[in-house]
C-alpha cells in the first residue's frame, strides 16, 4: 500500500507531460542532422522508424522548437498515435 501511495501522486504530473509532449515525423535520411539533446531519444538507435524504413519521429517535451524541426508538423500525442497505428508505421508481419 505504501508504494502505491508513493506512485499514484506523480501518475497525473506524468500524463500532462505525455499530453503536452510534441512530435515530429522526419525522413529517414535526416537522422544525422537531429540533436538528441534537445529530444526524448537517445540516439538513431533508439528511434521508431515506420515499415518502410524512410520515416521516423522524434518527440520533445519544450515549449521552444528545437531549431532543426523548424517548419515541421507538430502533432498531438493522440494525433501520432493514430498516425501510428496505420499500415505505414506498423506491420502485421512477425518480427
Amino acid at each position: 500500500m505504501e508504494l502505491l501511495q508513493m506512485v499514484l501522486p506523480f501518475q497525473p504530473q506524468y500524463h500532462l507531460k505525455i499530453m503536452s509532449r510534441k512530435y515530429v515525423i522526419i525522413n529517414a535520411d535526416e537522422v544525422d542532422s537531429v540533436d538528441f539533446s534537445q529530444v526524448d531519444e537517445t540516439s538513431a538507435d533508439t528511434i521508431r522508424y515506420s515499415v518502410d524504413g524512410s520515416k521516423t519521429f522524434v518527440k520533445f517535451d519544450s515549449d521552444t522548437t528545437p531549431s532543426f524541426l523548424a517548419g515541421k508538423t507538430q502533432y498531438t500525442h493522440s494525433e501520432i498515435l493514430t498516425i501510428l497505428a496505420t499500415d505505414e508505421w506498423t506491420s502485421d508481419t512477425p518480427i
